[in-house]
């Protein structure tokens, strides 16, 4: 209705569109109508366009500005399939330089066009759609390594894949203990702002500034309630927990996976095997299932696939051994079985690319129930029940108090670090984050007989114990884990 239209040309096509909406939409027209330049007045209001622009483009970027949304590519998207418009419509919209339409894009990204967005971010040098696609592509990294649109570039170039890890760990490092907490009552904590929550909590974080536990938003999935003797490993910012066996004491084979950017849990493919009590350990990009009770088989799970498959076996199944990943292998400690008259602790390595185990070391160090940690060459094995056999002891002398040992792989060096004696190392989780290895441990109060946790800090450059707040919640099967959560986080 009295509106100015304008006819724009391309070859032998000519496409009506009202020229206010193609000013206040296109920076392109908008200084073309105001330089009053010669190619703005061509022809009775018919705009003739050269630069080797596709007609289909041109169509859906003047549907857009006709209609303010993407209603055809929306329909051509099909769910996640790549959408065969993307390339004419952001060339269009660049030429153009059609900007709302440049920042709708920035919320069209999804799993079926991240690669093909990204590529043309790059070639036309639209930097918020290529930081918006690197944003989504490490939130979904692992779901993003398995598209099959990635195979045709023999998946992503290394250098995006360690673009994509680093940017997944762009928050703040944060200590999260998950279990089945008593109650939200016993957090000790105000929890007016979630009063609709009933349901006890089963993850918290650890606000290092207040020095207390928060609930995070998010609970356990309801099938990983109630699992025991769990592996749990941290991969690329996403926390895994595989196994287990439900209190009917049925073992299970099932592997749920956290992801902190998005603050959500998936259900990933089963192990091949049933297992529990038994290590799970993140090693040069993958997951590997380490034994179980009376189990001496392994299993290797790739992320890039989605699928566990088996891989060298142990040389024999082992009830109780501890073990952990050190310079992209992994070290696996036997306890001594002084029952049979073997008081030498057997340490196996085992290498992935040659697929072997191999005996390490014996040595004349034990630690019971113990935890290993490491830093660059260095293992840490925190644990209880200290047997010091050297040429001082007494044989039988053992003690149930909480120690560190570090053992250097390079120099097979042992070191006996600051004990702390107060604390019973039997019943302990424990995790590395910034400068220590933070332990969530059992204690008994002698006068009362009252179980109650104890959180504790050990610092591994200063050889110092650091007891922290009394952990706020009694629980059973708790794991404390680092892992880096997005610094917009509501609680």
């Amino acid at each position: 209705e009295g509106e100015e239209v304008v006819h724009i040309r391309l070859g032998d096509k000519c496409y009506p569109v009202c020229k206010r909406k193609l000013i206040e939409q296109s920076d392109y027209f908008r200084a073309l109508y105001r330089s009053g330049m010669r190619e703005a007045g061509q022809g009775h209001g018919e705009q003739l366009l050269r630069g080797g622009l596709s007609a289909l483009g041109l169509e859906l970027v003047l549907d857009f500005i006709n209609t303010s949304c993407l209603a055809r590519l929306e329909q051509e998207e099909g769910g996640d399939e790549e959408p065969p418009l993307l390339e004419e419509l952001v060339e269009a919209a660049s030429y153009l330089q059609v900007t709302p339409l440049l920042r709708l894009l920035l919320s069209q990204v999804r799993l079926g066009n991240c690669f093909e967005l990204h590529r043309l971010a790059q070639v036309y040098g639209l930097q918020d759609l290529h930081d918006a696609c690197l944003d989504f592509m490490a939130t979904h990294y692992h779901q993003v390594l398995r598209r099959p649109d990635a195979r045709p570039h023999l998946l992503l170039p290394h250098a995006l894949q360690q673009h994509l890890k680093e940017r997944r760990m762009k928050g703040t490092a944060t200590l999260v203990a998950i279990g089945d907490f008593m109650g939200a009552s016993s957090l000790g904590l105000p929890l007016c702002r979630h009063p609709q929550v009933e349901a006890p909590w089963s993850m918290l974080r650890y606000d290092e500034e207040g020095e207390r536990w928060l609930p995070l938003a998010n609970n356990l999935p309801p099938d990983l309630v109630n699992v025991r003797g769990y592996g749990s490993a941290m991969l690329d910012n996403y926390l895994f927990i595989v196994g287990g066996y439900r209190i009917t004491s049925q073992e299970i084979s099932a592997a749920h996976c956290y992801n902190p950017c998005l603050n959500e849990w998936t259900q990933l493919a089963s192990m091949n095997q049933k297992r529990s009590n038994f290590k799970l350990l993140a090693v040069n990009g993958k997951l590997y299932a380490i034994g179980g009770q009376s189990l001496s088989n392994v299993e290797c799970y790739n992320p890039e696939n989605d699928w566990w498959n088996f891989v060298a076996s142990m040389p024999n199944p082992l009830a109780e051994f501890s073990a952990c990943e050190c310079k992209g292998k992994i070290y696996r400690v036997l306890r001594p079985n002084y029952l049979r008259g073997n008081r030498n602790m057997n340490i196996l390595q085992y290498c992935p690319t040659s697929d072997s185990w191999t005996n390490f070391e014996l040595c004349d160090v034990h630690v019971r129930k113990q935890q290993m940690l490491s830093v660059e060459e260095t293992i840490y094995l925190v644990g209880g029940c200290i047997h010091e056999l050297g040429p001082n002891q007494k044989s039988g002398q053992s003690e149930d108090v909480l120690t560190v040992q570090s053992y250097n792989i390079a120099t097979k060096e042992w070191l006996y670090l600051k004990e702390n004696t107060s604390k019973s190392g039997l019943n302990l989780t424990c995790t590395l984050h910034n400068d220590g290895v933070y332990i969530l441990s059992r204690d008994i109060t002698l006068s009362t007989s009252l179980e109650h946790r104890v959180f504790l800090k050990y610092n591994i450059f200063t050889d110092s114990w650091e007891t922290l707040r009394r952990f706020p919640a009694f629980g059973q099967n708790m794991l404390i884990c680092s892992m880096y959560l997005p610094d917009v986080r509501e609680v």
